[in-house]
Parts: C-alpha cells; sequence; structure tokens
C-alpha cells in the first residue's frame, strides 16, 4: 500500500469502536443467571450461539412437553453468531461448487433440503415476530480479475447444464448498474438463496422464542465435563450439574465436550468493519438500491453488505490461525488486518473516500477439512454434535439442528440417509504439522490470486485429497 493510501486507510479508523457493530447495540438483553444447583432435563442443549438456540427451539416445537434447558458459557450470541457477515445462506455445502465436488450424487437433494431450511428460517422469523432485519434480497458472486470472469461464466453454464437455474450471470455493465465499483467485471446473482439479516438479533430473538416455548436457559454457565449417569448424561458446570436424558452439542468452534471430535476442527479469525451510515450523495455514488450482499471470487475473498441504517459491513480476507488452535479474546483485534481491509475498501468503492469506519471487530469460526457441517453421537446416541460450518453457520445451523434432534431420536430419513451426514472429514494433523500446512496452503491460495488463479502442485494436491483451507 502506497504511503498515502496508508495514511488515508489509517485516518479511517482512527474512531472505531474495538467490538462487533451487532453487538454494540442498545436493545442488547441482559444475560440471564447462571446455573446453581443441580438440574434435570429430558434435553440438555449446550451452546447459546444458532447452533443451540435452533437446537433447543426445534426440539419444544417438535415435542411441546419435552422439559429443555440449555446453558451457554457466555452471553446468547456472544461468540460467532454475533459477529459475522449476516449472510444467511441456503447452501448447506458451503455453495453449490464444494457440494457438486464431494457429494455429486446427493447434490440435487441437498440443495433441494437447503432451499426449504432458508424457507423455515424466514417462517420462524416470521412466527415468532423476531425484527431482525431479514431482507431476502440474494448475494452477488463478484469477479474482480479476468481469470474469475471466465470462471464464473464457465461455471454458469456448467449449472445451467445440471438444472440449476437460479443464477443470473450479469457482465459488467449489468453488474455495475445493480452496484457501481470500477473493480468489478462481471458475476453472479443468486437472487432467491441468501437473505442478509442483523445477526445479533436473530440470536437474541430465538433466545425469546426458546424462553417463551418453556425452555430454561442459563448464562454464564460453561459444561466443563460430560460423563454417563444412571438415567442418561450428566454435565458438570462451574457451580451445579445438568442430568439430563439427551444432550445436543452446539459449541462449535469451542473445544468439544466429545474429545474424539476435537481433531476435526481449527479456529481460523475473521475480521469485519463498518463504516458510518452514507450520505444520500454516497449511497447514490454507488447505487446498490437492490440491497444485495455481495463476495468477490478470489482465494483470499472479500464480503460486503449494506445494513438497514445504510452502513457497509467490509470483511474477510485474511484468515488467521492461531498456532496450536488457541483461542483468545487478545486475538479478536489485528489492527494490520483492519488497515489492510480498509485500503481495499478504498480500492473497491474510491468514490466513498473521506468515509469512516464506526467499528473494527474479530472472531473464531470453526473450520474443517471440507469447509461444511459435519455430524455424529456419542454415549451409544444419548449425545450428539454438530460442527465445522466454516463461515456459513447462520443458516445451516438450522438444518444442523434438525439432524442433532433426528440422531438423538433415532430416526432415519431423507436427512440422516445423507453421506454427508453420514461421513467425516479428514482431521487436522496435530502440531507443528497442521500449522505448516495451513501456512502453506494459505501461502499458495495468495499465489494463485496474483497468478491468474493457477493452482500449484501442494493446491492441486489438496484438491484430490478433498482438503482444504477456508474462512
Amino acid at each position: 500500500m502506497a504511503p498515502v493510501a496508508m495514511r488515508t486507510a489509517a485516518q479511517s479508523l482512527a474512531d472505531a469502536k474495538p467490538v462487533s457493530f451487532w453487538l454494540d447495540d442498545p436493545g442488547r438483553p441482559e444475560a440471564l443467571p447462571a446455573l446453581t444447583g443441580d438440574e434435570h432435563c429430558d434435553l440438555l442443549v449446550i451452546g447459546g450461539g444458532y447452533s443451540g438456540l435452533w437446537t433447543a427451539l426445534i426440539a419444544k416445537e417438535r415435542d411441546p412437553e419435552r422439559d429443555v434447558v440449555l446453558i451457554e458459557g457466555h452471553e446468547v450470541g456472544w461468540a460467532a453468531s454475533g459477529r459475522n457477515g449476516g449472510f444467511c445462506a441456503a447452501s448447506l455445502t458451503h455453495g453449490l461448487p464444494n457440494g457438486l465436488e464431494r457429494w455429486p450424487d446427493e447434490i440435487k437433494k441437498l440443495e433441494e433440503l437447503g432451499e426449504r431450511n432458508l424457507d423455515a428460517i424466514e417462517a420462524a422469523v416470521a412466527r415468532y415476530s423476531i425484527d431482525c432485519e431479514f431482507e431476502r434480497t440474494g448475494e452477488i458472486d463478484v469477479a474482480t480479475e479476468p481469470h474469475q470472469l471466465e470462471e464464473l461464466l464457465e461455471w454458469h453454464q456448467e449449472t445451467e447444464k445440471l438444472g440449476f437455474t437460479g443464477v443470473e450471470f450479469l457482465d459488467r455493465d449489468a453488474l455495475r448498474a445493480e452496484v457501481d465499483s470500477p473493480t468489478f467485471l462481471g458475476g453472479l446473482w443468486d437472487r432467491n438463496g441468501v437473505a442478509m439479516l442483523h445477526p445479533a438479533k436473530l440470536a437474541w430473538g430465538l433466545k425469546r422464542a426458546c424462553l417463551d416455548l418453556g425452555v430454561r436457559m442459563y448464562e454464564h454457565t460453561r459444561g466443563l465435563e460430560l460423563a454417563r449417569s444412571t438415567t442418561g448424561m450428566a454435565v458438570r458446570t462451574p457451580y451445579g450439574r445438568v442430568f439430563a436424558r439427551r444432550v445436543a452439542l452446539g459449541t462449535n468452534i469451542f473445544p468439544s465436550l466429545v474429545k474424539r471430535v476435537r481433531p476435526y476442527t481449527v479456529p481460523v479469525y475473521d475480521y469485519a468493519l463498518m463504516t458510518e451510515p452514507l450520505t444520500s450523495d454516497q449511497l447514490a455514488s454507488i447505487g446498490w438500491k437492490n440491497r444485495q450482499g455481495l463476495g468477490d471470487s478470489a482465494n483470499q475473498f472479500h464480503y460486503f453488505r449494506m445494513s438497514a441504517d445504510n452502513r457497509i459491513l467490509w470483511g474477510g480476507y485474511d484468515a488467521i490461525y492461531p498456532y496450536g488452535g488457541r483461542l483468545s479474546a487478545d486475538l479478536d483485534q489485528r489492527p494490520e488486518t483492519f488497515l489492510k481491509l480498509a485500503g481495499q475498501f478504498f480500492d473497491c468503492f474510491p468514490q466513498l473516500a473521506g468515509v469512516r469506519f464506526s467499528h473494527a471487530w474479530g472472531g473464531a469460526i470453526d473450520t474443517c477439512s471440507r469447509f461444511s457441517a459435519f455430524f455424529g453421537t456419542a454415549h451409544q446416541g444419548r449425545v450428539a454434535y454438530a460442527a465445522g460450518y466454516t463461515g456459513l453457520g447462520v443458516g445451516a445451523t438450522r438444518f444442523g439442528a434438525d439432524v442433532m434432534l433426528d440422531l438423538l431420536a433415532g430416526e432415519q430419513n431423507e436427512r440422516t440417509a445423507l453421506e454427508m451426514v453420514r461421513s467425516k472429514p479428514m482431521p487436522f494433523p496435530p502440531e507443528p504439522f497442521a500449522w505448516a500446512g495451513i501456512e502453506l496452503t494459505k501461502r499458495s491460495l495468495a499465489r494463485a490470486d496474483s497468478n491468474g488463479g493457477h493452482r500449484n502442485l501442494w493446491l492441486r494436491t489438496m484438491d484430490r485429497l478433498g482438503l482444504g483451507f477456508d474462512s
């Protein structure tokens, strides 16, 4: 970055609050008291993010008499569920290309289930009057380099041949008529498969809906240890215990209480900026009247969208894996990444020179080597888990909740029959091999972006093995 551009980027960050814009909201609900003493229930849900909240809610919808308890180690929506970009996608497979590569025989069923899942989220938002700024405006996958445009056009032609017709190709002029950036060369607009929403308000709304249905909820209550009991399972917490017939683990990036699951995920720290609200003149300079989400097509990609009050969220690019998979609040702030993101923002939208950022934040995402969630049970079917959503969990966690409840009930249906549900990704190796492999992959991806998309021997080998690293 040139010195002048760096100085401009730095000035734009001068007043940015080091906290998620979504969580910095006066409507944030007060935390519920921690569990003290012993609790007994039919189903214990561990984790107060989307995964746990959907599981508790759907469990009560399926059986209103079921006694459900949810515990959360901090506050509901505090982690990834309150820090993401607010892209709620229908895809259950981290995009159609990834799903088609891994489960070609099931992809049409997976796409159908994903569409039904997104419809069900929209219906739940309406049914429970969740004011989460839900807008089903779709998402545009943007090409900013000639090779990306060629790849998008080829992919569009291939998907049409396969019968997937819900995506529209936009050439340069058509795309810039939607959102105007001199860097845009063309794109693919999925008009109905993605919704934009306020992620923290979704979590808080699900919390209220769960409580209204009778879920007993305890915040600042970590699950410390999982063990068999005479009636099912027992989970130790800092000030008490929960005895439950069944347990659903929605802890995602945090260490699983089923220890054999831990090697399947690693934490990736992702970072985002939020601008101040744009003026009417600034809005006019970029268009964006249809308020779609956008993401560029690079390996090191950006995602960006409009908020309800006409701010721009700009995130992605850097995906930071801390050695040993360390989780720390210190990693939520990374000034060198914020500076890089700010400079890239003004490269994309030079007409917004002078705009300042109000918030800058980061957080950990659970990623696995196949990029999409995996599922399983432990303790002879008394415990179920889902993890590995790799940044697309806003929508897919609801599907994962259904799967966990199916597995706990021993049901055989169209979800549990899926190879995606029955199989596991490749686990990550122990250190130092995990760190070395991830760093080599990241550097190879960066070189591919600057070399016309050409993938080197390392990336081609990873492709053949079905392995990857992504945010």
